[in-house]
Order: structure tokens, then C-alpha cells, then sequence
């Protein structure tokens, strides 16, 4: 450990302004799910996506025996 207590501690304080500047002006943490909730409404390609999702997973089910 060649730096000093000083220096690392120096560091987090840098690393801790940079978290803090990144927050919104509320205080809070920027909601990404807020942000791009809606944004594939009415778009036909991420209907497929959603569409072949799905198919694949219960494609992956066991079978029930009958």
C-alpha cells in the first residue's frame, strides 16, 4: 500500500462527486425504466421480439406425458 490514507481517501471523495453530479437535481437517482417505458408502443418489430421471446421459453418447458 504505497499510497496514503490521504490520497485514497482523496480519491473517494473525487469518485463520491462524480455519483453525486450524476444524480438529478431532486437528489434521486435517474429512473432509466421511466425513461424508456412506452417507447416501443405500437412498434410492430418489438411485438415479434416479445412474440418469439416468449415462444422460445416455452419451447424450453418439459413436456406434460400423457
Amino acid at each position: 500500500m504505497s499510497e496514503t490514507i490521504e490520497a485514497r481517501l482523496a480519491k473517494v471523495e473525487r469518485e463520491l462527486a462524480i455519483l453525486k453530479a450524476r444524480t438529478s437535481e431532486n437528489g434521486t437517482p435517474e429512473n432509466w425504466i421511466e425513461k424508456i417505458t412506452g417507447s416501443f408502443q405500437d412498434d410492430p418489430e418489438f411485438d415479434e421480439i416479445v412474440r418469439l421471446g416468449k415462444e422460445f421459453r416455452q419451447s424450453d418447458r418439459p413436456q406434460d406425458d400423457e
